[in-house]
């Protein structure tokens, strides 16, 4: 079978170990669901999964149709937009939070099992 090498990251071992660690993953945790670049997209893809989201939408997309136009076209997309903007507000919020507390986590000091 495969073996794995595990040296300590201490005194003389530092340049071997710098080396032989490129090789594997690290092992930082990383809960949070969005980055900066895909934030937008993936949280729009994950709102309009919810029925109420896609009722709303459906609306605003008919209320451009000429002939079925019920109020100003502006008026139908607040209630949609209101709600997109305040859930993900609240979602980037959450995700912060969860960076931080993985970024609180990755960063504490740990014990090194020496002989």
């Amino acid at each position: 079978g495969k073996h794995r090498i595990v040296i300590p990251c201490l005194g003389h071992f530092k340049e071997e170990y710098e080396k032989v660690s490129k090789l594997y993953m690290n092992n930082k945790i990383r809960t949070t669901r969005y980055t900066l670049l895909n934030f937008l997209p993936r949280n729009l893809f994950e709102q309009f999964h919810r029925v109420a989201n896609l009722y709303f939408l459906f609306l605003v997309v008919l209320n451009w149709v000429p002939l079925v136009e019920a109020f100003q076209k502006e008026i139908t997309m607040l209630p949609l937009l209101g709600v997109l903007t305040i859930i993900a507000v609240k979602d980037g919020l959450e995700d912060y939070s969860r960076y931080k507390m993985d970024r609180q986590i990755n960063n504490l000091v740990t014990k090194v099992y020496s002989r």
